[in-house]
């Protein structure tokens, strides 16, 4: 697969339309790679494992922007920001939880992931790329899942339908918001830091993974049929 370059000259906080497809064409400004049919099938089918990785994603999401607080605390605009965003992505957490238990999914621990763990540790440990580097890897998270909310809003059931188009319009935002602060801290490097860092994630979330996740690539062909259960 051959990475496509990334269209960064969108506006500074794209706005997402009320349609998911439009939520999905805004996150492609900074993604290379769409994610394959065949995560979207394996999510359709195994809805409730997906929704309880979910949660725990919006859990992280809160998290993550908290330690940014506390990393940069000499950054205030970056600090009340993402004050406000952690509070919207507990929110988001609140109502996932209401709708697992509408639709009668249970709360199972599950093993993290790859995506989130093997992106992370392409961060640079030295200042100031540090700080580049995790909000442009905030920022390509926010906007794979912006993506996968459109993709699955209008095949899940009710109350998912409606969940997850708001919430590709939320996640839109918050990409955004990651993009526009690292564009302010490195004007002259954060483009090519982040083309290298979105074929990291483009190669994460296409290639076959083991275990359905909210942000893993669809399963190897061993693995289907193995993603019911309430």
């Amino acid at each position: 697969m051959s990475p496509r370059p990334l269209d960064v000259a969108a506006p500074a906080h794209p706005a997402c339309p009320a349609q998911p497809a439009d939520c999905a064409n805004v996150s492609a400004a900074i993604l290379l790679a769409p994610t394959p049919p065949g995560w979207v099938e394996d999510a359709v089918r195994g809805w409730p494992q997906l929704l309880r990785d979910h949660a725990a994603c919006e859990k992280k999401a809160a998290s993550t922007a908290l330690a940014l607080m506390f990393a940069y605390p000499q950054d205030r605009p970056l600090t009340l920001a993402l004050s406000r965003l952690a509070r919207e992505e507990l929110r988001h957490f609140e109502q996932v939880t209401r709708a697992m238990s509408a639709l009668g999914v249970r709360f199972i621990r599950q093993r993290p992931g790859r995506y989130a763990q093997q992106l992370r540790a392409a961060v640079r440990t030295s200042e100031p790329g540090r700080k580049l580097d995790l909000l442009l890897v905030s920022a390509l998270i926010e906007a794979r899942s912006a993506e996968r909310f459109a993709l699955l809003a209008p095949r899940l059931p009710p109350p998912l339908t409606r969940l997850y188009a708001d919430l590709g319009a939320s996640e839109a935002r918050h990409f955004a918001l990651y993009v526009d602060f690292a564009r302010r801290d490195s004007p002259h490097a954060w483009r090519a830091r982040l083309q290298a860092l979105a074929a990291h994630e483009a190669q994460l979330a296409t290639s076959p993974d083991r275990s359905l996740r909210f942000h893993s690539g669809p399963l190897t062909d061993g693995r289907r049929g193995q993603t019911g259960g309430g």
